[in-house]
């Protein structure tokens, strides 16, 4: 599957660190990348609805990682997946007469759109289930020569006793575990299965949905699996980073790594677990189900500059909830305006320290709140056109500009947006 363009990236001077990162398996800060070469997975979208601002939120922060990985020297192995079929997708398309894959090449065509409009480097591999379907098949198959599947009604289930590992990336009590796996897409009260938290690997054909021919059968995958083969057909195992939103961790992370812990005999999956908070409105998580969307898209449509949507979502700590809103959007646009300002006055103050500790932000766990606050004291500096540490060149000026575009995924001159 193809991704988009990525836009070109300056190079700065000297040398970044690589981050440490908050991993939610083990409580603590780790080295992100252990390695000359970096690799990571973030579970990509369903696409069925529109890129809204808790998905932009989301790839913009671990854009962020992949940017500072690239500024410390280090090779960057980044894959995505795309779940272009699953059962909410076929819902919608249900509900609306549309072809389901025509709604989830169109979807996913506007997700690239967004993506290229808010500067977000594109994956290594992105990566659609559809035509990962024989790799499924495959990594299903040798998981039942394990003894780590079984039939139920046509279906296959992965045991979860089959990984005596499992809830170690969670955490969470089998209560805990019962009533996410139910809102989250699983099946806890189907009669014969061995266990509630048994997964679905494969979901035999039903009549009038989507099916492929494979030697498991006609059907489709689970969900959770679709990404064990895939990174695990990528990246290999014990890679450095796997991410996504917070509502990933369980089941859907959980998962994916007892199928690889199962399938492989080794452990970890990935060595830091790396997860967004969730973005509200109204008071609730903005989630599809519940409606309560702003959609990156029908921003843009509106006008509003892709450079304040990133500048709104920076101004929050990645792992923390936050509520959007109009001021939250003002603000960012504000804060672009002052930058550009001073990104547009012939003497500026001095580059360098924003440089340093832009740097020494995004290695202390992506901190853009105070990454932003340098940015923000050279601004004001410019723009009081004031202190002993003048620069009347055009270097230092653009070394501040360089350092938003390649760290932060900020344009600071529209006309090369």
């Amino acid at each position: 599957m193809k991704a988009w363009v990525a836009p070109a990236v300056p190079r700065l001077p000297g040398v970044g660190q690589v981050p440490l990162v908050h991993d939610h398996a083990t409580g603590q800060r780790r080295v992100s990348a252990r390695g000359e070469r970096a690799r990571m997975y973030v579970c990509g979208i369903t696409p069925y609805d529109a890129t809204h601002l808790g998905h932009t939120a989301t790839y913009v922060a671990f854009d962020l990682l992949a940017r500072a990985w690239r500024d410390a020297g280090l090779e960057v192995h980044y894959v995505q997946n795309v779940t272009d079929v699953d059962d909410p997708l076929l819902e919608r398309a249900d509900e609306t007469g549309e072809d389901w894959r025509e709604l989830a090449e169109r979807q996913t065509d506007l997700f690239r759109a967004d993506m290229a409009a808010l500067r977000v480097l594109p994956p290594t591999e992105f990566v659609g289930v559809v035509e990962s379907i024989p790799l499924v098949a495959e990594t299903i198959e040798r998981l039942r020569q394990r003894g780590a599947a079984y039939s139920l009604d046509g279906d296959l289930y992965f045991p979860v006793s089959a990984d005596p590992r499992f809830g170690q990336v969670s955490h969470l009590n089998e209560a805990e575990m019962r009533e996410l796996f139910a809102e989250r897409g699983g099946d806890p009260t189907r009669p014969g299965k061995r266990d509630p938290l048994d997964s679905l690997l494969w979901r035999g054909e039903r009549p009038g949905e989507p099916a492929w021919d494979t030697p498991l059968g006609r059907g489709r995958p689970g969900w959770h699996v679709e990404c064990t083969a895939i990174a695990l057909r990528y990246l290999g195992m014990g890679f450095d980073v796997q991410g996504g939103g917070s509502d990933l961790v369980f089941p859907h992370h959980e998962m994916s790594a007892s199928l690889a812990q199962v399938l492989t005999g080794e452990e970890p999956f990935a060595h830091a677990y790396v997860y967004h908070g969730m973005v509200g409105l109204d008071g609730e998580k903005m989630s599809k189900s519940k409606g309560n969307l702003v959609f990156s898209a029908q921003l843009r449509a509106d006008g509003v500059d892709p450079m304040a949507i990133r500048l709104a979502v920076l101004s929050h700590h990645y792992r923390e909830d936050w509520e959007w809103s109009s001021q939250v959007l003002r603000d960012a646009q504000e804060r672009l305006d002052r930058w550009r300002a001073a990104a547009a006055r012939p003497t500026c103050a001095d580059g360098r320290k924003v440089l340093d500790e832009v740097r020494a932000a995004l290695a202390s766990d992506l901190d853009t709140p105070a990454a932003l606050a340098c940015v923000d004291a050279w601004a004001e500096a410019t723009l009081a056109d004031a202190g002993p540490d003048r620069h009347d060149h055009a270097h230092s000026r653009d070394l501040v500009v360089d350092v938003c575009d390649a760290l932060l995924g900020v344009q600071l001159r529209p006309d090369a947006a």
